[in-house]
């Protein structure tokens, strides 16, 4: 018998804490930076956010996005035989943080890693999880992006720190004899490097260079819309599908322009196009299972719908995954 793997629950979460515009700016302004709710609404769609406690670190987040998909899924995570999670902002430098969600989640034993790819991290870590449920390493996956990026802002710079947010968003991803996941397409660039990064690192006790999160917002806008255009049209031919097979577009919740940018590409109406980034802003690897969560529970996805997804972020990653629901 064939293996395929399908998504068989969503879930997620967004700390207590939500920032508005007009809160945030007044934040802002005590540091002597001008911003308002509606410059930030014109240029990237976003009303609000939500940021962590200090104590709140990103695997507490993926814990408990899982919980909501283990429910939704109706299985325990004692069954789960396999975690990935996509995170840029990991609790620590090692172990991962899915090691620490696997202690969190009261199991041993199973693999568990984190991917880095930014925000391309959920597909990717969607797409190796698929890969190892086709080869029978693994039958319960549970897929997790998780972030808490307002660790990593500059409240100096109104053209980044207004962007991101924390959250986390979980699937759980199950061996089936009928197909779920049809197709992915993922890439890497490293010579753009520079237009979204955070170039601090650790070495001897110390952070070495900045770890503040920098951005070309220009640069990486040109290159989102191409990239995203290209995986998702790479991603539809390996799947023997065009642009009218699809019932909803779910991309990386970065910025309005960007999702509107690439739908009518794509010649799909905006009806189409899931939009989340309004209420919780860029949370980077978590934003495309947030998004995908938020449309199963307000039953815009439903069971047997076509979706693509698409995430592009630093490094610079892009990629998407088609996928009946």
């Amino acid at each position: 018998m064939t293996l395929y793997s399908r998504i068989t629950g969503t879930g997620s979460y967004l700390p207590p804490r939500r920032v508005s515009n007009d809160e945030l700016a007044q934040e802002l302004a005590g540091r002597g930076i001008e911003t308002s709710n509606e410059w930030i609404v014109e240029r990237t769609g976003i009303h609000a956010r939500h940021f962590v406690a200090d104590s709140v670190n990103s695997s507490d987040l993926a814990l408990e996005a899982c919980r909501h998909a283990l429910e939704a899924a109706g299985r325990s995570a004692a069954e789960v035989d396999l975690i990935i999670v996509a995170t840029s902002t990991p609790d620590m430098v090692f172990p991962s943080s899915a090691a620490i969600l696997q202690h969190k989640l009261g199991i041993a034993g199973c693999p568990a890693f984190d991917v880095q790819a930014v925000c391309s991290g959920f597909v990717y870590a969607l797409t190796v999880a698929d890969a190892m449920v086709r080869t029978g390493a693994a039958k319960c996956a549970l897929v997790v992006g998780a972030e808490v990026f307002s660790r990593i802002l500059d409240f100096n710079d109104r053209t980044t720190c207004v962007l991101f947010g924390d959250g986390a968003g979980a699937v759980v991803l199950e061996a089936s004899d009928t197909p779920g996941i049809l197709a992915s397409d993922l890439h890497a660039d490293g010579s753009h490097v520079g237009i979204l990064c955070v170039p601090g690192h650790v070495s001897g006790g110390q952070v070495l260079g900045t770890p503040l999160l920098h951005m070309d917002g220009q640069a990486v806008f040109k290159l989102a819309v191409r990239v995203l255009e290209e995986a998702a049209r790479a991603t539809l031919a390996k799947a023997g599908k065009t642009e009218a097979d699809i019932d909803w577009l779910i991309p990386h919740q970065a910025n309005i322009r960007i999702m509107h940018g690439t739908a009518k590409k794509l010649k799909l109406g905006l009806d189409k196009v899931i939009v989340t980034v309004h209420e919780h802003g860029n949370t980077s690897a978590a934003s495309i299972p947030l998004a995908l969560d938020s449309a199963v529970r307000d039953g815009k996805v439903r069971t047997g719908d076509t979706v693509m997804l698409e995430g592009v972020g630093g490094g610079f990653t892009w990629g998407a995954v088609l996928l009946n629901l």
